[in-house]
């Protein structure tokens, strides 16, 4: 069988009736012993094959099974049945590469998540996580096309570093040192001047402090790439390896960073609404058909689609964190103890609350700005009013905390008072200090989590499937 082989969404995009085609791909159905469900992955929409295996060798007919990957040869036609428009009446066949049914891990059947986060190297040809990735390629490229448009530089970050931006301290250790002869200091510490960078340094869990050096020469830059932290968690909105975007941007203020935070994410909603419906309709069946197994109180207030065109139909609501803790106090889960966590100025806001906010009270993403200082990064801009530190989070439904941004401290006096509060050495970040002395510029930035993105367009449960290869604690397999 020799042809030029065409994908099946341009098949179907332009069908040319009574003409040959070409087609290879996955089985995604077989039935009647006849009619075959082609897909390549290349639309989320299969192409019936008709087959007569009569016609063709005997051997072909125990061979097509779930999944198997065929060559097609044969005429485009209209379709006679229901549910497409246009099918390939078969005239050759060929099963491409090895095929053993009886061992297939999967199975023509609804699959548990659990079940096909241990198949990660099948589980992209099941239809709910085709989708998926596709519209995670579609908001990959939607991130770069609207900072791309809008004169912002894309900027490579170091994924090794010696600096915490976070402060946190939960970070991925990189060294060459052997760890059954690690060399000692004076102190009997590691001696890290004979590891590999003559220093100690860890995986990137920000790319932020960089960004800041490209928007004081660039005016706008972004990052896009993968950070790293070392927390022990297992909640269904935690990885160790993820992606983020970090936009920064000179001459940016607090509320040019709100505004910022807004219309980019009400930017790549719509593109994946325009670019991707198919996939959405899937995913938002699939989750009314998941719901309808579930109790009343757990379903959604609307479905996905539903759920997405609202989010870009309408402005977001901007409170203060101070604000928040008021409405949070004199909300009814908190007066009747249904809240798991305390609400009290000064406390970082928990999951629970945050989604309350945005679900329950506002039903509509939050943007919350001005948190005290004490529970917010060395960096960010300090507010006239001593306790407060000009901080934004922006909040979804589903999802609580989506973006963390802020305007970054600028003043020289008023960020090393702050490190020397924080117990952080000048000496480690004297290049980020030089950035103020040295031409230095009012600016802001913030960061938004790709998966918790990738999560909140596709209405998945959780964010382990919306990588293709989550690393979680305990967790490094493919």
């Amino acid at each position: 069988m020799s042809s030029s082989r065409i994908e099946i969404s341009k098949v179907l995009a332009a069908p040319a009736i009574g003409e040959q085609v070409y087609l290879k791909g996955w089985v995604r159905a077989f039935r009647s012993n006849r009619f075959i469900a082609l897909n390549d992955g290349s639309t989320f929409d299969n192409i019936q094959v008709v087959v007569d295996f009569e016609q063709l060798p005997e051997d072909l007919l125990a061979k097509v099974s779930f999944h198997a990957c065929v060559a097609v040869k044969g005429k485009l036609v209209e379709s006679q049945g229901k549910g497409q428009s246009v099918e390939v009446i078969a005239e050759e066949l060929e099963i491409l590469g090895t095929n053993n049914p009886e061992e297939y891990k999967l199975q023509p059947k609804r699959q548990t998540m659990e079940f096909l986060r241990e198949q990660a190297q099948f589980r992209m040809r099941t239809n709910t996580f085709s989708a998926v990735f596709r519209i995670r390629h579609g908001l990959a490229y939607a991130v770069h096309k609207y900072y791309h448009d809008r004169g912002f530089y894309y900027m490579h970050t170091p994924i090794i570093t010696g600096s915490d931006a976070e402060g946190a301290g939960e970070m991925f250790h990189v060294s060459t040192l052997d760890p059954a002869n690690t060399p000692k200091d004076d102190q009997g510490k590691v001696d890290y001047s004979q590891d590999f960078f003559g220093k100690a340094t860890n995986l990137t869990v920000s790319g932020q402090l960089q960004a800041e050096i490209g928007a004081l020469a660039l005016g706008k830059v972004y990052t896009f790439g993968p950070t790293f932290r070392a927390e022990n968690s297992n909640t269904s909105r935690h990885l160790a390896e993820f992606w983020m975007i970090e936009p920064e941007m000179a001459f940016f203020d607090i509320n040019d960073d709100m505004d910022l935070a807004e219309d980019f994410t009400k930017y790549l909603i719509t593109y994946i609404l325009e670019n991707y419906p198919k996939d959405l309709e899937f995913l938002d069946k699939r989750i009314q058909d998941l719901e309808k197994q579930m109790k009343s109180e757990l379903r959604r207030p609307m479905g996905l689609i539903d759920t997405l065109k609202f989010v870009v139909e309408n402005d977001f609501e901007r409170i203060t964190y101070t604000e928040a803790i008021n409405i949070l106090l004199s909300s009814k889960p908190h007066k009747k103890g249904k809240f798991k966590f305390p609400i009290e100025w000064g406390s970082d806001l928990q999951s629970e609350h945050e989604r309350w906010l945005v679900e329950k009270k506002f039903k509509k993403p939050v943007i919350v700005r001005d948190y005290p200082k004490d529970i917010k990064a060395f960096y960010m801009r300090q507010n006239d009013d001593g306790k407060t530190v000009a901080a934004m989070d922006v909040l979804f439904p589903g999802i609580g905390e989506l973006i963390g941004g802020s305007q970054r401290e600028e003043r020289l006096d008023k960020l090393t008072k702050r490190m020397e509060e924080m117990d952080i050495p000048e000496e480690e970040l004297s290049w980020y200090l030089d950035l103020r002395k040295f031409g230095g510029a009012p600016h802001s930035g913030f960061g938004l989590g790709f998966e918790r993105m990738v999560l909140f367009l596709t209405g998945m449960g959780n964010i382990r499937d919306v990588i293709p290869f989550p690393r979680t604690p305990g967790n490094a397999e493919y």
